[in-house]
C-alpha cells in the first residue's frame, strides 16, 4: 500500500491551523478540555481518536452560562454557531405570525442547539433556558473545517442532523395518539433520556411547567392536569408539584406500547 506523504502533511497542517486559530488558547486563557469533560460521552462519538479530540478542543471557543428564563438563541438572529448543552435544560419553540408560541422540544445535557440555522443562515426557533444552564459554543466555520479532516467528526454532524429529523417524525407520530398515550410517552422518553445520562430512571424533577408540557404535546392545560390525575389515581405515577415518580413502569409501557431495555 502506497502512503501519500503529501496528504499526511497537508492534513497535519490543517489540524495545526485550526488549533492556532482558537483565540481562547492563543490568548493564554484556560483551555477547554473535552477529554476531561463529564458530558463528552453524550455529545461526542466514542470512536473519535486522540487527535480528533484535540481538534474539537481547539474549536470549542468558549462556554457560556445562561440564566433560567434567558434566551440562548432568538428566532430571526443570524446563524454563526452550534451549541452543546453541558449542563441544564432548554426548550425550543417557534412563534406563529399571530404571536402564539408552539413548543417544539426540550433539550438536556449532550443535546445540540442551533442546527436549525444551517440552511438559511438564520435561526428559525427560540432556545430558552428552563434552569440555570451552561453551553459549549462551536463556530460553524470551524465545524466545516473540522469535517474536512475528520470523517468521524463529519459522521457525527450527520448523526446530529438525523436526530433532528427523527425528533420531527416522532412529534408527527405523537399527534396521532390520545392524551394519555402522549403524556405517558413523554414521561417514558424523558426518564429514559435521564437514565442514559446517569440520573434516576424513575424519579425526577420536571423542569418544565404543565403549560409547557401541554404546548409540546398539543394538549390544553386542563387535559394535561386531568391526565396526570388519572395516571396518579391508577398508581402509574406519583406527582407533587414538579416532583414526579414512576411507580409502575410496566403499566406505563402498556399505555405506550413501547418497552425499553433495562
Amino acid at each position: 500500500m502506497t502512503i501519500d506523504k503529501h496528504n499526511i502533511v497537508n492534513s497535519s497542517y490543517k489540524r495545526d491551523k485550526i488549533r492556532m486559530k482558537n483565540p481562547i488558547v492563543a490568548g493564554g486563557k484556560k483551555k477547554i478540555n473535552c477529554n476531561s469533560c463529564h458530558t463528552r460521552e453524550y455529545c461526542l462519538p466514542q470512536s473519535m481518536s486522540a487527535n480528533d479530540i484535540d481538534d474539537v478542543n481547539s474549536i470549542v471557543i468558549t462556554r457560556k452560562s445562561i440564566k433560567k428564563g434567558q434566551s440562548l438563541i432568538r428566532a430571526g438572529s443570524d446563524f454563526h454557531s452550534i451549541y452543546t448543552v453541558r449542563t441544564g435544560f432548554f426548550k425550543t419553540s417557534i412563534t406563529s405570525p399571530s404571536g402564539q408560541e408552539h413548543l417544539l422540544d426540550f433539550r438536556m445535557t449532550g443535546d445540540s442547539l442551533g442546527l436549525d440555522g444551517i440552511a438559511k443562515k438564520v435561526h428559525l426557533t427560540d432556545s430558552i433556558a428552563l434552569e440555570d444552564s451552561n453551553v459549549c459554543i462551536i463556530q460553524y466555520q470551524d465545524i466545516e473545517k473540522m469535517s474536512k479532516i475528520s470523517t468521524v467528526f463529519l459522521n457525527h454532524i450527520f448523526n446530529l442532523m438525523s436526530k433532528e429529523l427523527n425528533r420531527e417524525n416522532y412529534n408527527l407520530l405523537m399527534l396521532q395518539m390520545n392524551a394519555e398515550e402522549r403524556l405517558a410517552r413523554f414521561l417514558q422518553n424523558l426518564t429514559q433520556n435521564l437514565k442514559i445520562r446517569g440520573y434516576s430512571p424513575s424519579e425526577l424533577l420536571l423542569r418544565m411547567t404543565r403549560v409547557e408540557i401541554g404546548q409540546y404535546l398539543g394538549l390544553k392545560l386542563e387535559t394535561i392536569s386531568r391526565t396526570f390525575t388519572k395516571l396518579s389515581k391508577s398508581g402509574v405515577v406519583s406527582i407533587n408539584r414538579r416532583h414526579l415518580q414512576i411507580l409502575n413502569l410496566e403499566a406505563l409501557e402498556k399505555i405506550t406500547g413501547v418497552t425499553h431495555k433495562t
